[in-house]
């Protein structure tokens, strides 16, 4: 049975179009869909999973999937850490069209790599791709760098807490709108069909290539256009992160669905916030809040920038604050307020073919299999400890995009998820055996003195405001 991996998120409908054209008859894999696992019409014999671009090229790598759909920038964030690692980029697929870029702050004084090399403090590099951002470090020659691994929004961090991103957009114009400008393009991201090695060699998986080649689009004309927010920074050179005075209390609000959470407790307690959601894909809202700045970045990635000091404040969710205390129990992150929203449960999930109902169950199932228990999670560091503490023996914890679900049965003997109500799990044929924890909302802040009076009344402030509006919605019944 040939193994391929096709992608969600970006790369799915032009793949699905390819693949209607190929006549693959694959029923289900739209934008939206809800299933993982989806037989192909033209091959019955072909076992398909759908997964996050991400996480295709390291499933491939490690031979879950003979082939896979993902985009260049993926492959490459593997292959240039792990250069042996037995993924083969059999051909670019001419759709999905973008490039990686290193960027900086549009108004800041480095205009192109080489004068970034020059550069003789420490140069913060923000970016999903870590492994490339070191790659570039290393080839520049940079005297002293920092890199900070992101889950996404890398043009939030420039220029107050990086100088440099590694930011993945469709043309240099495309940067003006996020205030950042081109130091030059790493690479093409554009869509690949990779093989694991192994399989390349030793499987026959002709037919099913050729088709995939064979309707490839003929011509990529336009599909270069860039979608241009604007043509100048909407951010300007006197900028007001550029220097925060030290009473100034710098605050990191989250972006995606929580945002309308965060906006009716500050509308609860009689704060006002422009921008925010953003309908430009801004940033940096403003409020109400005297002697507060914000930023809006993703909630996995606050608790490094708080614990940094680059953030005074910022609101995540537990989940991400225990993920963070368990890789660094020393720290200064705390728990400051609960937000009592986006409530959720940490649980333990298997298949419901595995004859078990707990995790004590789990465990023996495991020994008497005599298994290397796979754990996959978005929660890399919670998987961790509670393998450990649940004593499963031998495991390997693999790191995940989201969607961790689709991972069961055959990818994963047991994933760490989240769920608000557990539809999505029993949709899936799957059950929860364990609970480990609820999670919702939280401030966080740090537990280093405040030595600035100002500052420490403002943030005391803050609080105050934000329980004052969870307590005005409680009361209202929402």
């Amino acid at each position: 049975m040939i193994r391929i991996a096709l992608p969600k998120g970006r790369l799915m409908n032009e793949t699905a179009a390819i693949l209607k054209k190929a006549g693959w008859e694959l029923p289900g894999y739209y934008d939206g869909m809800r299933i993982y696992r989806i037989k192909s019409g033209r091959f019955p014999e072909l076992f398909t999973k759908v997964i996050h671009e991400e996480d295709i090229p390291v499933q491939v790598a490690i031979g879950n999937y003979d082939l896979g759909i993902t985009s260049l920038d993926w492959a490459q964030e593997l292959i240039v850490k792990y250069p042996e690692s037995a993924v083969v980029e059999i051909k670019e697929l001419g759709y999905g069209d973008g490039m990686l870029f290193a960027a900086a702050y549009a108004y800041g004084r480095i205009s192109n790599l080489k004068e970034l090399s020059e550069n003789p403090g420490t140069v913060r590099i923000a970016s999903e791709y870590p492994n490339l951002a070191e790659h570039l470090a290393a080839n520049l020659r940079l005297r002293r760098f920092r890199i900070f691994p992101l889950w996404g929004g890398p043009e939030a961090y420039p220029p107050e807490h990086a100088e440099v991103v590694l930011i993945v957009r469709k043309s240099e114009r495309e940067l003006v709108g996020c205030g950042l400008k081109s130091l030059g393009k790493i690479l093409d991201c554009k869509a690949c069909l990779i093989a694991n090695k192994i399989s390349w060699e030793t499987a026959d998986m002709a037919e099913i290539i050729a088709s995939i080649c064979d309707n490839l689009p003929s011509s990529q004309a336009g599909s270069n256009a860039a979608i241009v927010y604007g043509t100048t920074s909407p951010y300007p050179p006197d900028d007001s992160w550029g220097a925060v005075p030290d009473d100034v209390v710098r605050l990191a609000l989250p972006d995606g669905h929580q945002q309308v959470h965060v906006k009716r407790i500050l509308e609860a307690a009689k704060v006002s916030i422009n921008d925010y959601p953003s309908e430009t894909g801004s940033r940096r809202p403003v409020s109400s809040l005297e002697g507060v700045v914000i930023k809006v970045i993703r909630p996995q990635d606050m608790l490094v920038q708080v614990a940094g000091g680059y953030f005074d404040l910022a609101i995540t969710g537990r989940d991400w604050l225990a993920d963070h205390l368990y890789q660094f129990p020393a720290s200064p992150v705390k728990e400051l307020l609960d937000l009592k929203y986006g409530r959720v449960r940490i649980v333990a999930v298997v298949t419901n073919e595995v004859p078990v109902k707990d995790i004590q169950e789990f465990r023996q199932y495991c020994a008497g299999r005599n298994i290397k228990v796979r754990v996959a999670t978005e929660y890399t560091n919670i998987a961790d400890m509670y393998a450990r503490m649940s004593r499963l023996g031998r495991y390997r914890v693999i790191p995940t995009w989201g969607a961790t679900e689709a991972f069961l049965p055959d990818d994963a003997d047991i994933v760490i998820e989240n769920t608000e109500t557990g539809t999505t799990i029993a949709k899936n044929n799957l059950k929860i055996i364990d609970t480990l924890f609820e999670s919702t909302a939280c401030l966080v802040g740090s537990s280093n003195e405040v030595k600035n009076a100002v500052k420490r009344r403002r943030i005391n402030n803050i609080i105050q405001v934000l329980r004052k509006g969870v307590e005005e919605i409680q009361l209202a019944g929402h």
